[in-house]
Parts: structure tokens; C-alpha cells; sequence
């Protein structure tokens, strides 16, 4: 148990930095952030709206309680990094900028699958809703 805290921890950390840095980085409204909404053919008020949504998710994966609220951010946080893919390789951007969107996806994935019950939903009965399973729980193989 102490190795699945750890590592919801750690990439649930990198995943709120990553997603700081970049909200900060955009909501700026730096020559660069808009430089690069820009080559990707988004408008530069876009930069601010993702910005603040980053930001917002980094929040929300950190702070205690709120699982409904981490749903949600867990779900932007994948439709913004498989989109932010998806433009780069529509872009003609080189591999390296298509690939690290996928694995900071990755780390996304991760963290949701890791994330203790207490961060999880509850059901109407206060029972934890459906998690992740391991493939063996999937083919009835669990003990």
C-alpha cells in the first residue's frame, strides 16, 4: 500500500507542476505562449483559457476532498494533453513535441489510477464507485 501512495504522489506532483507551469506559462500572456497557440492555429485569447483551466486542474488533483471536482479535472487534463498531441502532429511540429503531451498523458493516467479511495467517487450508498481493475480482475481470474 505504502508503494501505491508513493507513486500517486509522485505522479500526481508532477502532473500538478506540469500543468502549473505551463497554466502560469500561458495565462502570462508571454510572446512565446502566444507565438505558440498561434502556430498551432488557435486564436491568442486561447492561451488565457487554457491557462486558467490549468491552473485550475493543478489545484484541484492537489486538494484534499473534492472527488467529483478531480473527475473533472482528471478529464480535461486528458482532453488537453491528447488534443495539444493531436495539434502538434497536425502542425508538422517534430516528434519530440507530439510525444511529451503523451507522456505527461501517461503520468495523468497514472495518477487516476493510483489515487486512494478517499479521492475516489462514492456511490448513492456511500460505496466506492467502479476503479481501474487489473486485467486478471477483468477475466474473473481474482481470488
Amino acid at each position: 500500500m505504502k508503494t501505491r501512495s508513493i507513486g500517486y504522489w509522485a505522479t500526481t506532483g508532477l502532473v500538478a507542476f506540469a500543468f502549473a507551469a505551463g497554466g502560469a506559462f500561458d495565462v502570462s500572456g508571454a510572446p512565446a505562449a502566444l507565438a505558440g497557440v498561434a502556430h498551432l492555429g488557435y486564436p491568442a485569447y486561447f492561451a488565457a483559457l487554457l491557462g486558467t483551466w490549468k491552473l485550475l486542474g493543478a489545484a484541484a488533483v492537489l486538494a484534499p476532498r473534492l472527488p467529483r471536482v478531480k473527475e473533472w479535472a482528471y478529464a480535461g487534463m486528458f482532453f488537453d494533453l491528447s488534443g495539444a498531441a493531436i495539434s502538434h502532429a497536425a502542425s508538422g511540429d517534430d516528434v519530440a513535441k507530439v510525444i511529451t503531451p503523451i507522456v505527461v498523458l501517461g503520468l495523468v493516467v497514472a495518477s487516476w489510477a493510483l489515487r486512494p479511495e478517499s479521492r475516489t467517487l462514492r456511490g448513492p450508498a456511500g460505496e466506492s464507485l467502479p476503479r481501474a481493475r487489473s486485467l486478471t480482475a477483468d477475466a474473473g481470474l481474482a481470488a
